[in-house]
């Protein structure tokens, strides 16, 4: 069963209003959405070391290994030095974009949005196979024998969401349970926190939770290699495909900077690495970086947002 996010989510506009604008200390002239690199020179970054961070949906452990030979392409290209920063929360990864400690990364779908408005994040690239597929579905999961067999089953159990920044995670899921099903957190189902989509998937099969929310390009990842296996889990619900991870840069590097990281992406060979290794095992494989635009990419990502009463507003 799929159901479509857009439509249900500009149904809902009038009730919810709509999600909150881009902070103040940015700005956005020619109306791509996103923030513009600042006008004075004095605004403009050009830092010795370069820090790179890709979302924590995993053991930021395991992805330290991962990307080391971008890292290593990406201050060639830069002529920088490039520091792997292992952050453990969406939260803590836009903080530190917005403190100016974090200059490239990597966001995940419901946190670009936060990221661009209330960090400057200029998303430009994502994860695509050869012939442009991209993106992941949002899974509702759970165990054989759990009692739950169907998205109606939920109600009265204990549903394990990742966090309120995500949009497979959360977002997604909780607008089409209250939308579609009339399932309301706290009043139909518990809702616990597991703070990653790793945990949320180990949570499920072993037992500890008898349903969760999770992307399924994790769970794809994570079969590849040996931490689940499939006959543990059991999928009651599929989405429609969602964007994956926006790779991109902070708004306030010079020009000429930011676009060596844009080529840098671009030029990366992907043939052989441990980038290829983990991230051609899903379906779509993963196995290069396509352009993308914020305003055209995560336009179902935003309605779902405005659904949801989701503020951009900074904290």
């Amino acid at each position: 069963m799929k159901i479509n996010y857009a439509v249900m989510a500009l149904g809902a506009l009038m009730a919810f209003g709509s999600a909150q604008a881009m902070d103040p200390r940015y700005k956005d002239t020619n109306g791509d959405m996103v923030a513009d690199a600042p006008t004075a020179a004095s605004d403009l970054r050009d830092p010795a070391t370069l820090v790179f961070a890709y979302t924590p949906v995993e053991d930021p452990a395991v992805y330290a290994k991962v990307w080391d030979s971008f890292i290593a392409h990406l201050s060639k290209v830069t002529g920088k030095k490039v520091q792997f920063f292992p952050v453990q929360s969406n939260a803590a990864q836009i903080e530190a974009m917005r403190a100016g400690r974090l200059h490239v990364a990597g966001f995940n779908t419901g946190s670009n949005p936060l990221a661009v408005n209330c960090a400057g994040f200029v998303p430009f690239t994502m994860m695509a196979s050869k012939d442009n597929r991209f993106g992941y579905e949002m899974e509702i999961i759970t165990y054989p024998g759990s009692g739950v067999s169907k998205v109606a089953d939920i109600k009265g159990k204990k549903m394990a969401f990742t966090s309120e920044t995500s949009n497979s995670g959360y977002k997604a899921p909780s607008a089409l349970l209250r939308d579609e099903f009339k399932l309301e957190a706290g009043k139909d189902f518990t809702t616990v926190f597991s703070g990653k989509h790793d945990n949320s998937i180990l949570g499920v099969a072993n037992k500890d939770y008898p349903v969760a929310a999770i992307a399924n390009s994790v769970k794809a990842r994570m079969e590849a290699r040996g931490m689940v296996k499939p006959e543990q889990l059991t999928v009651i619900y599929k989405s429609q495909t969602f964007p994956t991870t926006g790779y991109g840069h902070a708004h306030n590097l010079k020009p000429e900077l930011a676009a060596k990281i844009k080529e840098a992406f671009f030029s990366f060979n992907w043939e052989g690495t441990e980038l290829a290794k983990e991230f051609n095992k899903g379906e779509p494989p993963q196995e290069k970086f396509m352009p993308i635009t914020y305003k055209q990419h995560w336009q179902v990502v935003r309605e779902i947002d405005r659904a949801m009463g989701v503020s951009y507003a900074c904290k």
